[in-house]
């Protein structure tokens, strides 16, 4: 009598053929096994990562993802330069905290502490999270948690029309109907609006009916 066996078939993360748009959740992933994840991955992807107590999620994005988070980015810009504030960009920098969390936000701006980040190749252990964090069409409890453990004191999801404001409270995020950083801006009312009319206009002429409105307010 013959007998099977049954050989698990271990593949690299970086052969994963995954679809734009779409979204893998790996559980049980140690941080070792995450940071060799990261490593193997590397720099030059399309993908985002989200790690948080030992659950991994990868997602690709939609090429209207890509549109929104420059979109947004851009908006960040327009309204730091018009208060008179400066910043580092830090993109989709992947941020960490050993054993714990690590993520890959779609853009990120150091803004209170962009002295401190000026120049930097490389993040530091000791490195403030960053000032403000943005995600697009993300709903996941583990992206949330995950910017929960590193502090980010103000994280903003744009997903499906809607623009959520989270702002750190006590170690948890609690929805804002205004931002910290852009207080007597009605970012979730502009926003939307901005990136719904960059369909129907082109993206510079979205930008400038923006930089038209601020003008107007003050």
């Amino acid at each position: 009598m013959l007998m099977s066996l049954i050989i698990p078939v271990i593949k690299p993360v970086s052969q994963m053929k995954l679809e734009s748009g779409s979204r893998v959740t790996i559980p049980n992933i140690s941080w070792q096994e995450f940071e060799s994840i990261l490593q193997e991955m590397g720099q030059k992807r399309t993908s985002r990562i989200c790690y948080y107590q030992d659950t991994l999620e990868i997602m690709v994005p939609l090429p209207e993802h890509e549109k929104s988070k420059d979109l947004i980015s851009d908006m960040v810009k327009i309204l730091l330069k018009r208060t008179g504030r400066k910043y580092e960009p830090f993109g989709s920098t992947t941020f960490k905290k050993e054993n714990t969390a690590g993520v890959e936000p779609d853009a990120c701006f150091y803004i209170d502490n962009y002295q401190q980040m000026m120049g930097k190749r490389r993040l530091q252990y000791d490195d403030p999270p960053p000032d403000l964090a943005i995600e697009i069409d993300v709903t996941s409890k583990t992206t949330l948690s995950a910017y929960e453990s590193l502090e980010v004191p103000e994280l903003w999801i744009y997903n499906q029309g809607e623009l959520i404001i989270y702002l750190l409270e006590n170690g948890k995020y609690i929805k804002a109907n205004s931002s910290l950083i852009f207080p007597d801006v009605p970012l979730t009312q502009i926003i939307p609006t901005i990136i719904e009319l960059s369909w129907q206009v082109g993206t510079v002429q979205a930008l400038e009916e923006l930089e038209n409105f601020i003008e107007k307010k003050s």
